[in-house]
């Protein structure tokens, strides 16, 4: 599935989200998704934009995993449908506007909560979130400077790597001469496990276990 489809399923998502546990497990969902299209650009996005994108995808670390974990419960990561991203700047933006969303809604938590290890997750949270979106800003502005920088009418940015062909995604930077095996196993590797793994994301679970 395309980023940007993803990112307005994560959007809605987060919009149906009441309870305290599901807007923390979509915090988690995005910083899932923002790892993944960081990955993904790092590997075959434009030039200017992988020194950021690497760090987008650095993001976090720590590893959640496990069938009990309520992301999984729902459906899965969802980020790990990603496919391709076919309008880099259209996908950044909308990623942008995500977090942004992420953020104000575990304020919102963090600010109703009386329990104390839930307040600080979602500090973590927000403080992951607001990184993810200071590399995203940072990729918008070197986009800009790159359209600059084209000839009248060279058009939009995009796409990356549009979809992922069964053996990987392609380099821009030359043919199919081994790199889109390697880069289509990376990808795969890190949707397994490493799409888990994201700072101040606790289990929601033990939030739950901790206010029961």
């Amino acid at each position: 599935m395309d980023a940007e489809r993803l990112i307005v399923a994560g959007r809605g998502a987060l919009a149906r989200s009441t309870v305290a546990l599901d807007i923390v497990a979509e915090a988690w969902q995005a910083q899932a998704l923002a790892r993944a299209i960081g990955h993904h650009l790092a590997l075959c996005g434009p030039r200017e934009l992988r020194s950021e994108a690497r760090g987008l995808c650095d993001t976090g670390g720590r590893e959640v995993t496990g069938p009990d974990h309520p992301a999984l419960r729902g459906g899965g990561i969802r980020a790990a449908q990603l496919t391709g991203v076919a309008d880099v700047r259209g996908a950044l933006l909308g990623l942008g506007a995500l977090l942004g969303e992420v953020g104000i809604a575990l304020v919102g938590v963090a600010c109703a909560t009386d329990e104390e290890g839930l307040y600080w997750q979602c500090i973590e949270a927000i403080d992951a979130a607001d990184e993810s979106n200071d590399r995203v800003r940072m990729m918008l502005r070197r986009l800009t400077v790159r359209q600059r920088g084209r000839p009248p009418g060279a058009g939009r940015d995009g796409p990356c790597c549009d979809r992922l062909p069964p053996g990987g995604p392609l380099d821009h930077d030359g043919p199919a001469d081994g790199r889109a095996d390697r880069v289509g196993a990376e990808l795969a590797e890190m949707t397994a496990p490493d799409l888990a793994g994201h700072a101040g994301l606790a289990d929601p679970a033990d939030s739950a276990a901790g206010t029961s």
